[in-house]
């Protein structure tokens, strides 16, 4: 706790910084993984489209779009977009052939593998690089950030739940 006491009294300061600095950590793991695993520039926004169909996973549009909290036409213009790459592929399902359900390729599921071994590669790397006390911090710190992702999604959810109904007629 002695760094919060370092910062502000309630933290806040501390999370603010947090805040600024996940999006250029992800940003850099992406471009790190990217360059040692001669992987093709797939927007962050596709790659989390992707990351919602894995292995074995057939979504509807609709449902991609509830999940990832993304318009309808936001993500039928993805999918446009990573089927002409190869990447996801669209077929007929439902009873009545008349929903359609997507699932990655192959050869996608291959580049999210290929990028996940490249990306928990630099971060091994980069965690060599810190002390001790700073290595343990930061592995104890993994899952309580994962409670804090868990907590953000629900909120966002709640959010977008909110706004829908205050929408409705």
């Amino acid at each position: 706790m002695a760094a919060a006491s370092a910062g502000s009294a309630d933290g806040s300061a501390e999370l603010a910084r947090l805040n600024l600095l996940v999006s250029p950590l992800r940003r850099a793991l992406l471009k790190g993984a990217r360059a040692a695993a001669e992987l093709p520039d797939i927007p962050d926004a596709q790659i989390e489209l992707l990351r919602a169909v894995p292995r074995g996973v057939q979504k509807s549009p609709g449902e991609l779009a509830a999940e990832l909290g993304l318009g309808r036409s936001t993500v039928s213009n993805l999918l446009k977009l990573l089927e002409q790459a190869g990447l996801v592929e669209r077929a007929a399902g439902g009873s009545d052939g008349r929903r359609v359900a997507v699932r990655a390729t192959e050869r996608a599921l291959d580049l999210l593998e290929r990028f996940d071994r490249a990306s928990g590669a630099l971060v091994a790397e980069a965690a060599a690089g810190l002390g001790g006390d700073e290595r343990r911090a930061l592995l104890a710190a993994v899952p309580v950030l994962e409670r804090l992702r868990e907590l953000v999604e629900a909120q966002s959810e709640a959010s977008r739940a909110s706004a829908a109904a205050r929408t409705r007629p």
